[in-house]
């Protein structure tokens, strides 16, 4: 059988459009339209029987389907209408019926199912085309600023609007602000509590005012004209550590932006004069969304500064003794009591990296710590009721307390953020 031959057995089912001719033979003459592959083969038929030319004005495969190309990308376009996107992906929900009609049309006329190239696959292909044409967007096969649905049933376009996602560093400069909104427990964070205003909270629904994704993320969804948005981080400090030096990395993800190239300095003037001092942002980029689970994957070390107060009068080179042994140790340390209610009881062990201080009186230090990431630094100090081996308490024998923690530095072992690929071109 020649091309002709299947192309004469298909017409012979029935009304084709040239598209779902052509489509039976999409594998052959590259750089040819499925339509002009089609009308290709009715003109060579047509010339070799001596008949007259026929164009169709029906199709029993698509039902015209493949004709409407344009006005589909039309409606995808109008979809998007106030939306900035700079890549795009179109796919179609092809009704059952017209499944069918494909497959029926390759049966009866000898070929596998699978030869040439579905409706869908076409249609995909040719209403982004358009798509492009009229947005100036860029087809993009992973993860799209945008995704068009066409459902050729109900004759809708469904448009799912991906996040878009900025990087950035911050610094907490004040003690008691979480890094993201913290529920009160009394009321679930609904603010009433037996149809009254929850006491513990005082109806505001947050068992703290204000969180470092409260002093940051609104800013960033108001810039990207977004319905919502979530702040991802590198690990977190205590409620009531700071965050200074370096910074921790973050990521905040904003759902449905209507804008996307932002002014990433200006934006982060903006963050910081909204935060007021408390938080400090810096070192933004626009992302793309392999960045969150990098920031929140990340194996960080971290490098903490102590207040630390002694029970007994300690000397300097007691203190130096003992930092000098936690330096370079590895410490062995059950769940601390403090967080118990919400971690798994468990030992784990912890490398030191480095460990330095002085004293500021005989009963209180200055302390620095750079360990690795999980190590529980207030237990290092306190030893958690000797459940953290060895720790300074243990060491001095006198008991220590951490009464202020700073975290100064935030680094990844295998620092992800110098990598291009993760960020979006500015």
């Amino acid at each position: 059988m020649t091309v002709l031959d299947d192309a004469q057995a298909a017409l012979a089912t029935g009304p084709l459009c040239d598209s779902c001719l052509g489509r039976l033979f999409a594998e052959r003459s590259f750089g040819l339209a499925n339509a002009e592959r089609g009308h290709a083969l009715r003109v060579s038929l047509a010339l070799e029987d001596d008949e007259p030319f026929e164009p169709t004005e029906d199709c029993w495969v698509c039902e015209l389907e493949s004709e409407r190309v344009e006005w589909w990308a039309e409606q995808a376009a109008t979809a998007v209408r106030g939306y900035e996107f700079n890549t795009y992906q179109v796919g179609t929900k092809v009704p059952p019926l017209l499944e069918e009609n494909d497959a029926l049309l390759r049966e009866d006329v000898g070929l596998d199912e699978d030869a040439g190239e579905a409706l869908k696959t076409e249609l995909n292909r040719e209403v982004g085309k358009h798509v492009g044409d009229l947005t100036g967007a860029e087809v993009e096969f992973g993860r799209p600023d945008v995704q068009f649905t066409l459902d050729l049933a109900t004759d809708e376009v469904d448009v799912n609007v991906n996040s878009a996602f900025v990087y950035g560093r911050y610094r907490k400069l004040e003690r008691d602000i979480p890094q993201t909104k913290w529920p009160c427990n009394d009321c679930n964070g609904t603010g009433r509590w037996q149809g009254e205003p929850c006491d513990g909270c005082d109806g505001s629904g947050f068992r703290y005012d204000e969180s470092v994704e409260q002093l940051s993320a609104p800013v960033v969804v108001e810039a990207m004209d977004g319905e919502a948005g979530t702040f991802h981080g590198a690990g977190r400090e205590d409620v009531d550590a700071l965050m200074l030096e370096s910074g921790r990395p973050f990521v905040i993800e904003v759902d449905e932006p209507r804008v996307r190239d932002i002014d990433v300095e200006q934006l982060e003037r903006d963050i910081n004069d909204f935060a007021d001092g408390k938080v400090e942002v810096e070192s933004l980029r626009l992302a793309t969304h392999e960045m969150v689970e990098r920031v929140k994957e990340l194996d960080a070390s971290k490098t903490y500064r102590m207040d630390v107060e002694f029970d007994e009068s300690v000397t300097d080179e007691a203190l130096q003794s003992a930092l000098e042994e936690l330096e370079g140790a590895t410490i062995h340390q059950d769940t601390p009591q403090r967080v118990s209610h919400r971690r798994a009881d468990l030992t784990r062990t912890r490398d030191v990296y480095a460990a330095s201080g002085e004293l500021v009186d005989e009963s209180h230090a200055d302390i620095r710590i750079h360990g690795a990431g999980g190590l529980y630094v207030k237990e290092l100090i306190s030893s958690d009721e000797g459940r953290t081996e060895p720790s300074l308490t243990g060491l001095l024998g006198v008991d220590s307390v951490v009464t202020a923690l700073d975290v100064v530095d935030v680094q990844g072992e295998d620092e992800p953020f110098a990598d291009e690929e993760f960020f979006r071109d500015i």
